[in-house]
């Protein structure tokens, strides 16, 4: 306040309480005429005597001259109700306001300024009439005022001291003039609470709050800016109304918390340090904001984990998890991304949280794993690589989506074991199996389609495979078609030169080696397309492709590879 202006406040306490005989009007009033022309619809409090009260005024006489305003000097006045510091007229026409109210008071000159009046200002025995609106009321014994709003039902912890709060907010005066608001930042307030960066009441208003809660907090000068106020927007004395959306907060002590939302009753292994995890996530702010989710890209996110590939909060939140698994992972900034944030999604101290569910896991140690479901007794014969099998598979990924099924067919698969004709995990996992057996085969993706996966096969997807193996031929070692069961003729050519024309057409080989077959002297590489196979060691021994295997051509594959265990032609 203008030191002028105190001057004349001082000098109209000092005539206030002259108590001047009135003169003048031929009727004089009595008291104070109160006109309420405006009544705001709510009035939550009424101005009491010993009440403090910022109000803004015009004063005129009775032919509408104006001899003084609040709004001329651009400042609320402010004071004490009905103790003796404004004109008697003054301090009985404003008790009983509400905030937002607006009066006409008419105050005769005996509750005015009496026979004396004002030099230069105001004339002896004058009536004055004036237009107030009362704009704040507030008591010294005043309480922090709190109303919640909405609260979530779901609400695991609540704001304490020291914790780093980050929220929007609306600021007016307690008449609604709106001094600030984070809104029109584009950004929430984020701070410490109960550390001193607050006002007073804000500190106190923010405790016990739930993420995702409203309130509204009515803060009394006292714990708000107090006689100075701050800057030009907010008046000295003024209460304080903020309307508060807690979006999120933690503690800088805070760690990873975990919930466990849906464990499978069977976990036989759980992953750790160093596992390789295929997961889907929903990623969201306290405030449930959806900032990521890998459903939205119809991929799987997939990452080692413990080993610095993904923010630490999370390395740490998937350690334990079995296959299956539903978990919620809540994560601290200083273990997400902390005070800068990620991008345009997710802001500076944002707590994340990621609700995630585990598809599969492996380490690349591991091998496959075979269970045996069924083994036929008297099991002599088992397979081994080179051999021919049948089997029937269903072949599914870890959380049950099906892939493949041979039942899909008209027979069961066919497959030489060893000769890289499928996947390194299932040819590990038909060895040593006995017709009729039934195994389950978990195959890592190492051992299967791998980072890249293939078709219908996601990358670095785990395997599970139920097969049942239905037959098994005795297969010959690799790079053979043929091999014999004993020594092979000694005059070799002259036998299968069936016609003894000297030269050995297809059809002469194809029913010598059919012979030898059908006797028992030797067999085949099995094949579905036992054919094909005669037609390529036919191929192969024609060596100058015309048509006809010659003496000179006729070789076995013992002289060509120096191996006497097996003999081929």
């Amino acid at each position: 306040m203008a030191p002028g202006s105190r001057c004349l406040l001082l000098l109209l306490l000092l005539l206030g309480d002259l108590g001047v005989p009135v003169l003048g009007d031929p009727d004089p009033l009595e008291d104070v005429v109160i006109d309420r022309y405006y009544i705001p619809k709510i009035c939550l409090r009424e101005a009491q005597m010993g009440d403090f009260i910022r109000y803004h005024y015009n004063g005129t006489f009775k032919d509408g001259k104006k001899f003084d305003s609040s709004y001329d000097r651009g400042a609320t006045v402010a004071g004490v109700v009905g103790v003796g510091r404004l004109i008697t007229g003054m301090d009985r026409g404003l008790q009983g306001m509400c905030v937002n109210e607006r009066r006409h008071l008419i105050v005769p000159p005996h509750l005015g300024y009496g026979s004396i009046g004002v030099a230069g200002l105001i004339p002896p025995d004058a009536t004055l009439y004036f237009d107030v609106v009362m704009l704040d009321i507030w008591n010294k014994n005043d309480k922090l005022q709190i109303t919640t709003l909405s609260k979530p039902e779901r609400c695991n912890r609540t704001v304490e001291n020291s914790d780093f709060v980050r929220y929007h907010y609306n600021g007016t005066l307690l008449d609604g003039t709106p001094f600030d608001s984070s809104y029109s930042k584009g950004s929430t307030y984020d701070t410490y609470v109960g550390t001193g960066w607050l006002i007073k009441g804000m500190d106190q208003g923010l405790l016990g709050m739930c993420a995702g809660e409203k309130r509204s907090i009515i803060i009394p000068p006292f714990l708000a800016y107090g006689e100075k106020g701050y800057g030009t927007v907010i008046p000295p004395q003024a209460s304080l109304v903020f309307s508060v959306l807690l979006v999120d907060f933690h503690n800088p002590k805070d760690g990873v918390f975990l919930e466990h939302l849906e464990v499978p009753e069977s976990c036989k292994r759980r992953a750790v340090t160093g596992d390789f995890v295929r997961y889907h996530y929903n990623g969201t702010l306290m405030d449930g904001t959806l900032f990521d989710s890998s459903y939205s890209r119809n991929q799987t996110y997939n990452t080692y984990i413990g080993k610095g590939y993904i923010i630490p909060g999370m390395d740490q939140g998937l350690q334990g998890v079995c296959v299956g698994e539903h978990r919620r992972v809540v994560i601290p900034p200083h273990l997400a991304y902390g005070e800068n944030g990620a991008g345009d999604k997710i802001p500076g101290s944002a707590v994340l949280i990621f609700d995630v569910h585990v598809i599969d896991f492996h380490n690349p140690a591991d091998p496959v794993e075979i269970e045996t479901v069924f083994r036929p007794e008297g099991c002599n014969v088992t397979t081994r690589n080179r051999d021919f099998v049948r089997y029937h598979y269903n072949c599914s990924l870890l959380d049950g989506t099906q892939l493949f099924s041979s039942h899909d067919y008209e027979k069961p698969q066919e497959v030489t074991l060893g000769a890289n004709k499928v996947i390194e995990g299932l040819n590990s996992g038909l060895l040593d199996m006995c017709a009729g057996e039934r195994r389950v085969l978990i195959v890592p993706p190492h051992l299967g389609h791998g980072e890249s996966g293939a078709r219908g096969v996601p990358g670095s997807a785990v395997l599970r495979f139920e097969v049942e193996l239905i037959s098994l031929e005795e297969g010959v070692p690799e790079g053979y078609l043929f091999i014999w069961h004993g020594e092979p003729p000694a005059s070799l050519y002259e036998q299968m030169d069936l016609n003894k024309d000297g030269g050995i057409p297809a059809d002469e080989f194809s029913t010598f080696i059919k012979t030898q077959v059908a006797e028992g002297k030797g067999r085949l590489m099995p094949s579905s397309d036992p054919e094909k196979v005669i037609a390529d060691m036919f191929q192969n021994q024609d060596r100058n492709q015309d048509g006809k295997i010659t003496p000179d051509e006729l070789k076995l594959k013992s002289d060509e590879d120096q191996e006497k265990i097996h003999e081929e032609l």
